[in-house]
């Protein structure tokens, strides 16, 4: 597997700092699970917090913080929430990502149109936020479209192209508002691909603006 596309330093940071929303997080997580280069780049980070934290000056704890923390660990665990049922017929996560999202519930897969097909991943999240898995067969053409914010996605399997480039198993999609897709899925194998939206999608042109209100994710 060669891996040319990467999150941004500044992504791998807030990962690192535990700022990114689920979601997010965990799309940023599944490219770390398949990429060994930003995997010694998170090290890398780690250390470097690590070596900021000792450089900093103990501030003492308030009145009843150690009470407080030791009660807490008296607390029963919460539970795991239950997962779908995955349709026996549709692949489920890949194996090196699915400890990530043991216990996550996932729906199941729903046509989105020839060749299309779109799995809802359920985790807390923003409002204006959600995860999800696409599916797309070889050869399909996507919609010319642009988002009202930020879209990142790690692809799992197979491949797909657009203006900027070829994404193929591990690679990362950091797209914003500013960025427009037009996106082509190659031949030969199914893509799957899983997605962390923030806003909806536009899509372009006098073709786009007729199929616009029929789009629902």
């Amino acid at each position: 597997m060669t891996i040319e596309h990467h999150p941004s330093d500044e992504t791998l940071a807030a990962f690192v700092g535990g700022t990114l929303d689920e979601p997010s997080r965990l799309v940023v997580a599944s490219h770390l699970r398949l990429c060994d280069s930003c995997r010694s780049t998170l090290r890398m980070l780690q250390t470097a917090g690590g070596v900021l934290l000792d450089k900093i000056a103990p501030v003492p704890l308030g009145e009843g913080s150690l009470q407080a923390a030791l009660a807490k660990l008296d607390e029963a665990p919460p539970a795991s929430p239950v997962t779908n049922e995955a349709s026996s017929e549709e692949p489920d996560l890949p194996d090196a990502i699915a400890p990530i999202f043991q216990g996550v519930p996932l729906g199941k897969w729903r046509s989105l149109g020839i060749g299309l097909k779109m799995r809802a991943i359920e985790v807390e999240s923003p409002a204006d936020t959600r995860l999800f898995m696409l599916k797309a067969e070889p050869g399909i053409k996507l919609p010319h479209h642009r988002h009202t914010g930020r879209e990142w996605t790690c692809v799992l399997q197979g491949a797909f192209r657009h203006e900027h480039g070829r994404y193929g198993a591990g690679d990362f999609d950091e797209a914003d508002d500013s960025v427009e897709h037009h996106p082509v899925v190659e031949e030969g194998e199914r893509c799957i691909c899983i997605v962390a939206m923030q806003g909806g999608i536009e899509l372009q042109g006098w073709l786009g603006r007729l199929l616009q209100p029929l789009v629902r994710f």
